[in-house]
């Protein structure tokens, strides 16, 4: 996943998006995160992600992270979200059935 794909797919927030805010905002806790533009408080699939983000930029100044690529990380969201995981926003990038 590169810098300008999706991280938060309920709310379009980009990975670099994230990264930014944790630079300029300094958040102390993961939680923090979902003031940027609301990334995580949708169905909740993006939060782990978010979560090794934050402890990497954080407690490890590093944000180069093997996130899966763009296309499969939609399609194990759309996995999530179809075994009852949590339910996407209106807006949200659609969920593939299964």
């Amino acid at each position: 996943m590169n810098l300008d794909e999706e991280l938060c797919l309920c709310f379009h927030v980009t990975r670099r998006k994230v990264v930014n805010y944790i630079r300029v905002e300094k958040p102390k806790r993961p939680a923090q995160l979902a003031d940027c533009f609301g990334a995580g408080t949708g169905c909740g699939w993006c939060r782990p992600y978010l979560e090794r983000l934050f402890e990497q930029a954080v407690l490890r100044g590093e944000t180069a992270i093997d996130f899966p690529d763009a296309g499969e990380y939609a399609k194990m969201r759309s996995r999530y979200v179809n075994a009852g995981g949590g339910k996407p926003p209106p807006g949200a990038t659609p969920v593939e059935e299964e």
